[in-house]
């Protein structure tokens, strides 16, 4: 429970499997689960490279880490990192569904029904498939926590020519709401976090504009780090948010109160 868990301690002896685990948010998140106490992390991504390196700074800091090269929006290779995990561990205690993919910036009439399946079969897609095998073995265990990579922009779109990663992403809470409320009684708590305007490969690549631009905007005047709303996916994933249910973290400097 909350008050409990000594600084630094929040994942102690966790086992965390990581999507998106090379570069950004999911990065800096699975570094943090490592630095907190995390007994192992299986990082999931496409690039192998990144991923590695990921890996290997978490090893570094105490936790066991693995980097598995993975295309989520494939059904096998989910279940084959899940199955990682529990081979490899017995379990698995917490999972960040963090890969997400974001078209580049244009009118909606110019958008292909390529980037359509590329936008939500990251966003939507993969988190189904994601849910539908993580669920299954952290109920065997009766215990568990997911947390999901949503977004601000799946609450109120804060700039034109996104329409389908807002649309994804509104869709991504609606399914994270709906599978914390079936399974919360079960022992799995399901809950989101929405980073607003975050400096990542991600964002500078969508050509979201230009950051000091986009900074003067937000009341705190700056953008985020990957590291300030890996903290929050932390405090969701772990026992400290142990009455946290279904609920939707903004980590936005304020974009969505303002």
């Amino acid at each position: 429970m909350s008050g409990t868990l000594p600084p630094g301690a929040r994942m102690r002896g966790k086992v965390c499997l990581v999507t998106g685990g090379g570069s950004g948010i999911g990065r800096a998140t699975a570094l943090r689960m490592a630095s907190e106490g995390a007994e192992a992390i299986v990082l999931a991504g496409r690039r192998e490279a990144e991923i590695d390196a990921t890996a290997a700074a978490c090893r570094e800091l105490g936790a066991d880490a693995i980097a598995i090269k993975t295309d989520i929006t494939r059904e096998d290779d989910v279940a084959r990192i899940v199955a990682t995990a529990v081979e490899r561990c017995g379990r698995l205690d917490v999972a960040f569904n963090n890969a997400g993919f974001q078209e580049r910036r244009a009118p909606l009439e110019e958008q292909g029904m390529d980037v359509y399946d590329s936008v939500f079969d990251t966003n939507v897609r993969a988190l189904f498939l994601c849910l539908r095998h993580q669920l299954p073995v952290m109920l065997a265990k009766g215990r568990g926590s997911i947390v999901v990579n949503a977004s601000v922009s799946g609450v109120r779109n804060p700039n034109p020519g996104f329409s389908l990663y807002s649309a994804s992403k509104a869709a991504a809470i609606s399914l994270t709401r709906s599978a914390a409320m079936e399974n919360a009684p079960r022992g799995i708590r399901i809950n989101a976090i929405a980073p607003g305007r975050v400096v990542t490969d991600m964002m500078l690549r969508a050509g979201v504009g230009d950051v000091a631009t986009v900074s003067a905007g937000l009341p705190l005047r700056r953008m985020g780090s990957p590291e300030e709303v890996a903290e929050g996916v932390v405090w969701l994933s772990s026992d400290a948010s142990s009455y946290v249910v279904g609920h939707v973290l903004a980590a936005d400097g304020g974009f969505l109160a303002s």
